[in-house]
């Protein structure tokens, strides 16, 4: 189906996901917020995509947070009744923002890797968009900004979150607490970005080849690896320990494991199956 911010291509196991306005610098409206996550959220229950590339067109990856999001008829921001009690009308608020958190959240639950490919800025909302993904890769004229701290609010979307988890903490406090852009060359010393390109053209190129590793590999396992080090990231060694212990037990019954051995002795690539649709999914 057509989307108003996104063209959408799925081929050998590799979504492409493309935000196409890029001359309006590809802002994040109210459609953005309702198509990414129907997008990732369907990928990933269909099974039909093995990996996800999140690249952007024009100068600037994306501008952030568009004005429409936050006023006019078609606001995300929940309203209350004007006679509703100061609670009631706050809680709203709250809502709006989870909404908001839970369309970045999709990309970290999807079933498989998400990578992010970037070029230009990446400001406010797209920092926070970035740090779900998998992986960021990024053109050698990228830079990045936590946005909010310049316009006088607390980022509210995942930045402060994950970044943190994604790079030293002192580096995340430094550039969230100036608002300072951090340059591509700065991203990869720091570790929040794998690698740099030249062009747009390559980066995409690039990463579409990374992206074609990945789906090839068994989903079943690239799957479990990413739950694994998301579940890690927030909780202790021990804990991490016993959760692959109770996943393996379920989920590893070796015929993937057979198949790669068959290909290797053959000398062919492996052929796994696709994860099964999820329940309900139609």
């Amino acid at each position: 189906m057509p989307y108003t911010c996104f063209d959408v291509d799925v081929a050998d196991g590799v979504a492409h996901l493309v935000l196409k306005r890029a001359d309006e610098l590809n802002t994040m409206t109210p459609e953005f917020w309702r198509e990414l996550p129907e997008i990732v959220r369907g990928l990933s229950a269909s099974g039909e995509a093995r990996a996800v590339v999140l690249s952007s067109t024009g100068r600037h990856f994306t501008a952030g947070m568009d004005l429409s999001v936050f006023t006019g008829q078609s606001s995300l921001l929940g309203a209350a009744p004007a006679d509703a009690e100061l609670g009631r009308q706050r809680s709203q608020l709250r809502l709006s923002a989870a909404l908001l958190q839970e369309s970045f959240t999709a990309l970290e639950r999807a079933r498989m890797p998400v990578l992010a490919a970037i070029q230009g800025g990446c400001v406010g909302g797209g920092v926070d968009m970035v740090c779900a993904c998998d992986c960021r890769y990024a053109t050698s004229d990228a830079f990045f900004v936590i946005m909010e701290t310049n316009i006088g609010m607390t980022a509210d979307v995942g930045t402060l979150q994950r970044l943190p988890k994604l790079i030293p903490e002192g580096v995340a406090r430094e550039y969230a607490y100036t608002g300072r852009r951090m340059s591509a060359q700065r991203a990869v010393e720091v570790g929040l970005v794998n690698q740099l390109f030249d062009t747009h053209e390559d980066l995409v190129v690039g990463v579409l080849e990374i992206a074609a590793e990945i789906a090839a590999q068994s989903p079943l396992a690239v799957w479990g690896t990413k739950e694994m080090i998301n579940y890690s990231r927030d909780h202790t060694v021990a804990d991490g320990l016993n959760y692959v212990a109770t996943w393996q037990t379920g989920m590893f019954q070796g015929g993937d494991m057979m198949e790669a051995f068959a290909a290797q002795t053959d000398k062919r690539d492996p052929d796994y199956q696709d994860l099964p649709p999820e329940p309900g999914f139609d």
